[in-house]
């Protein structure tokens, strides 16, 4: 790779922006594309540069059809959990999702429940959730679980999290406490968007220990990562 297209790929990545490299094998010739541009010396076809978006939304690699020769290479961000609320589901949580490949940011200011000791090895936020999301940005590679069980920290990164690409936001609470959570959302004027929220929050396998409701919600993050959100419109 060209030291200039490896410097724009580095920074890509630094910022958790997907980027794509098409290499035309016959003589090294590289374009680089996101959602918006296409730079380089070699241009695309609107057909190719089509497949390549396509290919790039999806974070896949392969050679571009009816083209000879013409690799897509897809840098995209890791997968990445944002846990908000430090508690023992999170606990679980926490080490499962970092297992299945996911980079995973803990938030809570409660210093007595974000410690080292409750959550070793795991990257640990005491700022306050809008302050960290505002912090550590919000994209279509990363989930978000609300766990707190207190709107004071729930609320908040909730309202960011709505209008947001994020491919999953999901909630812990009854029927009950989410439907006051709703009415919450919908007084902040974010009504049409709360069908994102999953919750009750994971899937319906029964479970009820800790571990087990982190069990449920991981699947439903890998289910949702890819195979896609449900379509809902807002309650």
């Amino acid at each position: 790779m060209k030291r200039a297209t490896l410097a724009r790929v580095a920074a890509a990545r630094s910022r958790r922006q997907p980027l794509m490299v098409v290499t035309r094998l016959a003589d090294g010739a590289q374009c680089l594309l996101d959602a918006a541009s296409c730079e380089g010396e070699l241009p695309l076809p609107a057909e190719q540069l089509a497949e390549a978006r396509g290919f790039l939304s999806s974070g896949r690699s392969s050679s571009l059809a009816g083209a000879a020769g013409l690799f897509a290479r897809a840098y995209v961000p890791s997968p990445r959990l944002l846990i908000v609320g430090a508690v023992h589901i999170a606990q679980a949580l926490a080490p499962m999702a970092t297992a299945a490949g996911f980079e995973v940011v803990v938030i809570d200011p409660r210093g007595a429940f974000a410690s080292a000791e409750r959550f070793p090895g795991v990257q640990l936020s005491d700022e306050w959730p809008d302050e960290a999301l505002g912090r550590l940005g919000l994209d279509a590679a990363t989930a978000l679980v609300a766990l707190s069980h207190d709107p004071k920290l729930d609320d908040p990164a909730l309202e960011l999290a709505l209008p947001s690409p994020l491919f999953y936001i999901g909630a812990l609470g009854s029927r009950r406490t989410h439907e006051k959570r709703l009415e919450r959302l919908r007084a902040a004027g974010l009504g049409e968007l709360t069908g994102r929220i999953h919750s009750p929050i994971g899937l319906d396998l029964g479970g009820r220990a800790p571990a087990e409701i982190a069990v449920s919600i991981l699947a439903e993050v890998i289910q949702v990562r890819y195979r896609g959100d449900r379509v809902e419109t807002g309650a």
